[in-house]
């Protein structure tokens, strides 16, 4: 049998926080080191992640402090963002599909930068590893086995900021032929329309003491570039009975830069033009997503809905005039119709984190690879929401919840210690008219809550648990979820 495998060459771009980055002065590995440890160390002493905090230097365009060297190999861990897990999975499904892995570009990034950036630079590696691909002994022997026998084209398979990256690699002014050369482009859970969740990280600790991991993530966003090309570039700011875009203004007033926002917004508006060709995009459904917001004396107040739009692009309206909200859930960072872009849509049940190791998502990269015709997911009921607190401590029973689901037939709930891989399994009860377990860790560490429903499909999410009161500064209240 003749293994059924593209000739293409494949491009693996990650998402934000998805590679591992290597400081060359101090020559240490600031972001993505192996172990619990690390991550408890990172995230819960003062000053952890002081090496991501971009120089002066940087941001005048001198960017060869940090070098990012691969893409993540373990599972980590983000306030607000929650738990992201490694792509080796998404690599070994490629990996089935090429003539060789020579075929295959993990192309790393230095995720705190302009997408613009990037995605120069991913235009210029996309280049030389498909003129390198087609000139590969292995490349001639795949196109002997495939009926048009055409040279390599490209395909893209990008996560979440990866796919921001990737359209602006496309764009013409790069490389105006890289579009022609490209024969697909798979988006996972790519917020194309920014993510609410953005404004929540910068305006972390008004209003409200929080963790010290926050607090940190808040620090280092706050001119950091790439975090501001996620913010929310729709409709989504509520102001009694009027709903308006984010300004500039409204970014500094929430703890943001007002000239990264503008850069931000002259480059979104350079973007819509952008085609990605044979683009097919998996959105992440069912979970609970921030997709609005108010802002009351600089504090953000995030919200689980958002309006519509009739076709004439007025706002969808009750007969007394005041707007309608619908709750379209997402994937627990990016709503679903941030991701929904294209003209191919699968929705999937899946946390933000997860849904490029997913194996659903990993078979449709597959049939896209091998260019047959994806059918989506499987059919039946679609999963469930996942709830779970970014941030717990040693000890303190914590809530888990299910959403979308009305019966405990099928459900099954466990806990998976990371770094031990030591299961326990969860009881599910229901408790104010939700589906619901209690957690209790009694070891720092990284730990996955798996929930599999009665359809098959498995829902993950990544929590850290750290010592009593260690993530706290100084004279503050605990509050395990920060102001949001």
């Amino acid at each position: 049998m003749t293994a059924d495998i593209t000739q293409d060459a494949v491009v693996i771009v990650p998402g934000i926080m998805g590679s591992e980055l290597y400081d060359t002065v101090t020559q240490k590995t600031v972001w993505g080191l192996s172990g619990v440890s690390w991550l408890l160390r990172a995230w819960t002493r003062p000053r952890g992640l002081e090496p991501l905090r971009l120089t002066p230097e940087e941001l005048e365009g001198k960017t060869t402090r940090v070098k990012a060297t691969q893409l993540m190999r373990h599972s980590s861990w983000t306030p607000y963002l929650q738990g992201f897990e490694p792509y080796t999975n998404l690599i070994s499904a490629v990996r089935d599909c090429v003539a060789d892995p020579a075929a295959i570009l993990e192309f790393a990034y230095d995720w705190r930068l302009p997408v613009a950036v990037n995605g120069h630079l991913l235009a210029e590696a996309a280049r030389r590893h498909l003129t390198a691909w087609r000139l590969h002994s292995a490349h001639d022997e795949a196109r002997r086995n495939r009926v048009d026998e055409r040279p390599a084209r490209l395909v893209f398979v990008a996560h979440s900021m990866g796919g921001l990256v990737t359209r602006a690699a496309l764009d013409a002014t790069h490389d105006s032929d890289l579009a022609d050369d490209t024969r697909a482009v798979l988006t996972l859970g790519t917020p194309f329309y920014g993510a609410v969740k953005a404004t929540a990280i910068l305006n972390t600790g008004r209003g409200a003491p929080v963790p010290l991991p926050h607090r940190q993530l808040q620090s280092i966003s706050a001119t950091m570039p790439g975090l501001h090309d996620l913010l929310p570039q729709y409709t989504c700011l509520i102001e009694g009975n009027n709903i308006r875009r984010l300004t500039p203004d409204d970014v500094t007033r929430i703890g943001g830069n007002a000239e990264l926002a503008q850069a931000a917004d002259t480059f979104h508006a350079k973007q819509a033009n952008v085609m990605l060709p044979g683009h097919w995009a998996v959105a992440g459904t069912n979970q609970a997503t921030m997709q609005s917001l108010t802002i009351r004396d600089g504090v953000v107040h995030p919200h689980h809905h958002g309006v519509r739009q009739h076709s004439s692009g007025d706002f969808i309206r009750d007969p007394r005039g005041s707007l309608r909200f619908y709750d379209v859930k997402g994937d627990g960072t990016v709503y679903k119709d941030s991701a929904a872009v294209g003209p191919a849509v699968t929705p999937l049940p899946l946390q933000h984190g997860a849904i490029a190791s997913d194996r659903v998502a990993l078979k449709a990269v597959a049939e896209i690879l091998r260019d047959d015709e994806h059918l989506g997911p499987p059919q039946g009921a679609p999963g469930c929401g996942l709830d779970v607190p970014d941030l717990v401590e040693v000890g303190t029973p914590w809530n888990i919840m299910l959403s979308g689901v009305d019966s405990l037939a099928g459900l099954r709930c466990e806990m998976v210690d990371v770094a031990g891989q030591n299961s326990q399994a969860l009881k599910l009860n229901w408790g104010d008219g939700h589906i619901r377990a209690r957690a209790t860790v009694s070891v720092p560490g990284l730990y996955r809550v798996k929930v599999r429903t009665i359809d098959g499909h498995v829902i993950t999410q990544l929590v850290l648990a750290s010592e009593p009161g260690a993530v706290l500064e100084a004279g503050e209240k605990p509050s395990l979820r920060g102001q949001c």
